[in-house]
């Protein structure tokens, strides 16, 4: 569904270009609704080059143009980057925060008027539109703000409804974990190539098995756990693989990495 709405970026890095590739790639935008700011002078030129959107380094200037306002900062800057364009923000504006760990709250607490206000954690991959976001919505926000994010980052992949109080949550697990997944990418294609393949043969066979995997967990609603017993045969070589995982403490490595991001957000929250 097309959007009305200006909507500006405050931030231009890798989350910014991918939420504006997606609402242009999905025609939910035309460019003359997008504008971006950023420090950086080569970052406002490839956005402007690659999507003839509206681009600049005045922050104010953004935040008096937009309708919507997209926060893309690092939650470390977020307060000074707040304390600089409040009093520039239109009453009705509709404020998007995708920074990590920083609360509504915190967001609030630098207006001088009811601005509307959403918590968003994207994730990369949206970047080539196959991204995962949660967001969290402040009691009384209207359907119509709603329907605005979920259009907004639907745009770019998958998207749930989830209490603020869980966001340090997803960000340790869908925001950090593609890095996670990149990792385990990485390994399985080492251990082709110790085994013989070539380097590019090991990586295409370790990216496509893991998108062929995650593809049948979303498709077919089966527990992860009975996919991967159809796989481990008894006495085969998928158990035996599995037997080493478990010696190394796989799964409960990944479920500490997990932990220590969620916390590590709630750091940020408290530090930013």
């Amino acid at each position: 569904m097309p959007l009305d709405e200006q909507i500006a970026f405050v931030g231009g890095g890798n989350m910014t270009e991918a939420l504006v590739a997606g609402l242009l790639k999905g025609k939910v935008t035309r460019p003359d609704q997008l504008f971006a700011t950023d420090l950086a002078s080569e970052r406002c030129a490839h956005l402007e080059q690659r999507y003839r959107i509206r681009v600049g380094k005045d922050n104010r200037e953004a935040a008096g143009w937009g309708n919507v306002l997209v926060l893309a900062v690092e939650p470390q800057v977020l307060d000074e980057v707040l304390g600089h364009i409040s009093s520039f923000i239109k009453p009705e504006c509709l404020l998007v925060t995708v920074a990590a760990g920083y609360p509504i709250a915190r967001v609030a607490a630098h207006l001088k008027s009811a601005t509307r206000i959403v918590r968003a954690m994207p994730n990369t991959p949206s970047l080539v539109q196959a991204g995962m976001t949660a967001l969290s919505f402040p009691p009384g926000i209207s359907e119509t703000d709603q329907r605005i994010a979920y259009t907004m980052f639907e745009a770019v992949g998958r998207v749930v409804t989830i209490e603020e109080r869980l966001m340090d949550a997803v960000t340790g697990l869908s925001g950090s974990g593609p890095a996670y997944v990149y990792l385990l990418i990485e390994a399985l294609a080492d251990g082709g190539v110790n085994m013989g393949l070539p380097r590019q043969v090991a990586h295409l066979l370790a990216a496509q098995t893991l998108l062929g995997a995650a593809q049948m967990v979303l498709e077919l609603g089966e527990h992860p756990g009975q996919l991967k017993d159809r796989v481990a045969s008894p006495g085969g070589t998928t158990i035996a693989g599995i037997h080493e995982l478990e010696k190394g403490a796989f799964r409960a490595t990944l479920m500490n990495a997990v932990e220590a991001a969620a916390q590590r957000s709630k750091e940020l929250g408290l530090d930013a």
